[in-house]
């Protein structure tokens, strides 16, 4: 991949690839923030930022266009210096020990080449096995799994570049776990795939995570992914978390949802006045009327119940609808989900 971390320009020894300090957070970053320019063009992108990650999690990251994160990412992974604070991977300082702090750890990122188009998809990963100090030999089997799991055998003597985008993006991910790292960074991993090759990659991950111990930070757009298999999810937002914690806890601590109304009276004037009194997320003509979710919270179905009483509207149907975390991101957020939103690039 064009910004690999292997493209660092350093050799690490297996025995020191594989040196982790004992019972040490996978990933542990401490008072980091970073400033881009100076005086009143100063920009603060990250800020003050703290958090832990223990080994075998698998972490979701997500924050609008703009909120820090690819800066923390790239503060991270030392592809930014940043102006204060801390970052240990394993337990080592990535400032005073960056060859064994780095040893364990790859990414894939969005928009880069991940791989090497004129080798083949079993090259790449032999390949990739020996940049990180393993013998490819010895994981063989291993490399055999991650080909069928991600449904990549048939193309395993195939160039790279001659593959599809999804099963490029499936050879992206082999890569990245045919090394041994402990800890990867995966941005849009499920980029270009159909469902069930989505689903086949979800699974793999958690299994990974599971048997391995490998930890996983994860970013993408997709929310259903982010719910499915996430441990716990960050949310940025100018430069700073908004939120910390599993995917239920998140929903829990919410009390924001959605009510979805179908009747026959709507009608342009009737819909434009609801769009004006009240936060609508969708509107859907029918013949006659239209069916419309608004967004409410607390005690707002009341409010909303009555404004449509007072205007002659007679409900056909009415239900609740259960937040889910693209709700709770863009009100934590109060930003749109952009399509790049997701990326860590």
């Amino acid at each position: 991949m064009s910004e690999r971390l292997e493209q660092r320009g350093e050799s690490v020894t297996p025995d020191e690839g594989r040196e982790t300090e004992s019972r040490a957070p996978a990933l542990a970053v401490d008072g980091v923030s970073k400033t881009f320019g100076d005086g009143e063009d100063a920009v603060t992108a990250v800020d003050d930022v703290s958090f832990d990650i223990e080994s075998g999690s698998i972490v979701g990251l997500l924050g609008p266009n703009g909120a820090g994160k690819t800066t923390l990412i790239k503060s991270i992974l030392g592809m930014v210096l940043p102006d204060e604070g801390t970052v240990r991977l394993n337990g080592i300082d990535i400032r005073e020990r960056p060859r064994a702090a780095y040893a364990q750890v790859d990414a894939m990122l969005e928009g880069a080449r991940n791989d090497y188009w004129r080798l083949t998809v079993r090259e790449n990963l032999r390949y990739f096995s020996t940049v990180a100090g393993v013998d490819p030999d010895a994981v063989a089997n291993q490399h055999q799994r991650l080909l069928e799991q991600l449904e990549l055998t048939d193309k395993a003597d195939t160039a790279v570049r001659d593959l599809s985008r999804g099963m490029k993006q499936k050879v992206s991910l082999a890569s990245v776990l045919a090394g041994g790292a402990s800890i990867v960074f995966l941005d849009e991993p499920t980029l270009g795939l159909d469902v069930e090759s989505s689903r086949t990659l979800q699974t793999e991950l958690r299994r990974l995570a599971t048997e391995q111990d490998i930890t996983v930070v994860l970013s993408s757009h997709d929310m259903d992914v982010i719910e499915t298999v996430c441990d716990r999810v960050l949310i940025m937002s100018d430069g700073t978390f908004v939120a910390d914690d599993s995917v239920e806890e998140l929903l829990r601590s919410t009390d924001v949802y959605g009510v979805r109304v179908v009747s026959s009276d709507f009608d342009d004037d009737l819909l434009s006045a609801l769009q004006n009194a009240f936060e609508v997320r969708s509107v859907e003509r029918l013949s006659p009327g239209a069916r419309v979710e608004v967004e409410t919270e607390g005690d707002g179905i009341y409010e909303l119940m009555d404004w449509l009483r007072t205007r002659d509207v007679t409900p056909e149907r009415v239900r609740t609808v259960e937040p889910g975390l693209e709700d709770l991101f863009l009100d934590l957020t109060d930003r749109a989900v952009q399509p790049t939103g997701g990326s860590l690039e």
